[in-house]
């Protein structure tokens, strides 16, 4: 997939939680969001961005989703679905 395509992705994610008052629930949720319902091979892409590109084009919000949490296995969805 196009990284540009996967860059415009994430930052709409990011941009949905952002309203989120509580900054590390919104990196949390960010992160929970991609691991969730992101092919292996798309977040592969983002973090090769990440690692070579600095995640040129990426939001603040979803760098630091993606640093806090890249090693993480996603937390269960919230009972009646995921609001992302």
């Amino acid at each position: 997939m196009n990284i540009e395509h996967l860059v415009t992705m994430a930052n709409q994610i990011g941009t949905f939680f952002d309203s989120y008052p509580d900054r590390e629930e919104a990196s949390t949720e960010i992160a929970n969001h991609l691991k969730r319902y992101w092919a292996p091979r798309m977040r592969n892409q983002l973090f090769e961005h990440i690692d070579h590109e600095q995640g040129a084009g990426l939001s603040p919000l979803v760098l630091v989703a993606i640093a806090a949490h890249r090693g993480e296995k996603p937390s269960p969805p919230p009972p009646g679905g995921d609001a992302g």
